[in-house]
């Protein structure tokens, strides 16, 4: 891949940063929405399970850490070779690099739909405030970068469109902490952390502007880019001191244009937290009010140059627990530089595709169970949402070097006498036992046990 840095900067840059992204704190408590509109559209968007966050940005240019890297906090290794003033014009500066020639977003949509992926959340702007959308609030914008004289630089737009032709759900992410900003972080003081650095008790004028600005970038999203299914607002440091937005009146403006919309103020406990965001992990048991866990196939969120991949059988393992909780998956993919998805993740997306192509009934539209697991936690269990009494049994890896074993078992969930358990892509009926303890052991052919994970059909 063509670099756009000279080897020395970049290494440089990706030396800057030797953290991992800073990780949201799971919310506690729900507040359901009062409006039907948008309570029937969180319920079709339960439905759904599995999803794709594509982060993509400056930081894709040298393959760094998303916006972090600019902010002084103790849990980021600075760039010593430089000043931090420095450092964020540099940061910064990559605008006028970002120049991704070979954009393809209906690869993306291409991609995540044979993933079997059923909607979309994409990073319009990150808490760095480069807007991956025509804002003219701001020139700190794709439609002013190194893109600029591209017919396609308004990037959003076509992104939102590519994965509409695909028939997913859009989800529209959005910092609410600009860090670009001079009302978020005023160029007259020092930046000592990720919150605005001024009282605003002393500035409410140039609170107020931030307010304004924030407000005027929501509605240009909201207005010009389509249908959007989904708010997703990130930046959640809720406690003190309270960084007031003014998001009642935006969340109602968003509304007005686009009726039913799914607002996610995430790791903000309240009315505007229309469901949770557990960050790259899995929450310990069942949730029955609406979340998804947003994990990485990398171990990071936007593209970098030495991926560690997840493999299918492991992002498998991780969706039917999620499912079996009560979640859905929100998976990030980290577009490259040039604008396409890289080949180690397309193999690998279309390899779980290839799975839920055959076994998405075990996945898609299911609810819980009383029983959602085994002792051993490899095997989680959902039930058809028409149908309670028809339970899946998805059947995971423990590991990705170890085949599946000779049997597994459970206890409860135990099938109706003279049922068959049956494999939920061919129907071939298994061979199973109910032992005197009560529990149910089902026997795996040797063919078997090398798939990336299996999906049975119990009837209780």
């Amino acid at each position: 891949m063509k670099k756009l840095l000279s080897i020395p900067l970049l290494l440089l840059a990706i030396a800057s940063v030797s953290a991992q992204s800073y990780i949201h704190e799971q919310s506690t408590g729900y507040e359901w929405p009062d409006d039907p509109a948008v309570v029937s559209h969180l319920k079709a968007w339960q439905d759904l399970k599995f999803g794709i966050i594509l982060h993509w940005g400056v930081y894709s240019v040298p393959g760094i850490c998303e916006s972090w890297t600019i902010t002084s906090e103790d849990w980021i290794t600075p760039d010593t070779t430089r000043t931090y003033e420095e450092y964020k014009q540099w940061y910064w500066g990559l605008s006028r690099d970002f120049n991704p020639t070979r954009f393809d977003p209906a690869q993306w949509a291409r991609v995540a739909r044979e993933a079997g992926m059923k909607y979309v959340v994409f990073t319009t702007k990150h808490h760095d405030g480069f807007c991956l959308f025509d804002s003219h609030q701001t020139d700190y914008t794709v439609t002013h970068s190194g893109f600029a004289g591209d017919p396609r630089a308004d990037v959003a737009r076509y992104i939102f469109d590519a994965f509409r032709a695909e028939g997913m759900m859009t989800g529209c992410y959005f910092s609410k902490p600009d860090w670009h900003s001079p009302y978020y972080w005023w160029p007259a003081r020092a930046t000592s952390n990720r919150l605005h650095n001024y009282p605003i008790s002393q500035y409410p004028e140039r609170w107020q502007k931030y307010r304004s600005f924030v407000y005027n970038q929501v509605e240009e999203l909201m207005t010009g880019y389509g249908p959007i299914d989904i708010l997703w607002l990130d930046g959640g440091w809720c406690t003190a001191p309270r960084e007031d937005i003014g998001l009642d009146s935006i969340v109602d403006m968003a509304r007005a244009h686009q009726p039913g919309l799914i607002v996610v103020e995430r790791a903000c406990p309240g009315k505007h937290e229309n469901y949770q965001t557990p960050e790259q992990k899995i929450p310990d048991g069942q949730i029955n009010t609406p979340w998804e866990s947003c994990i990485t196939l990398t171990y990071d969120w936007g593209w970098t140059d030495h991926p560690v991949f997840k493999s299918p059988a492991t992002v498998l393992a991780m969706l039917a627990e999620i499912v079996a909780k009560g979640g859905s998956l929100l998976l990030g993919v980290g577009p490259t530089p040039e604008g396409l998805i890289e080949d180690g993740a397309v193999e690998r997306l279309q390899q779980i595709g290839r799975w839920l192509n055959r076994n998405g009934d075990a996945i898609y539209g299911t609810v819980t169970t009383p029983i959602y697991r085994n002792a051993e936690g490899n095997v989680w269990f959902t039930a058809a949402k028409d149908n309670p009494q028809a339970v899946n049994a998805i059947i995971v890896h423990s590991d990705d070097r170890t085949p599946l074993p000779e049997y597994v078992e459970w206890e409860g969930n135990t099938p109706r006498k003279g049922s068959k358990v049956r494999l939920v892509d061919t129907k071939k009926a298994l061979r199973y036992e109910v032992t005197p303890e009560g529990h149910t052991r089902v026997f795996l052919p040797a063919a078997l046990r090398t798939a990336d994970a299996l999906a049975l059909r119990i009837q209780l």
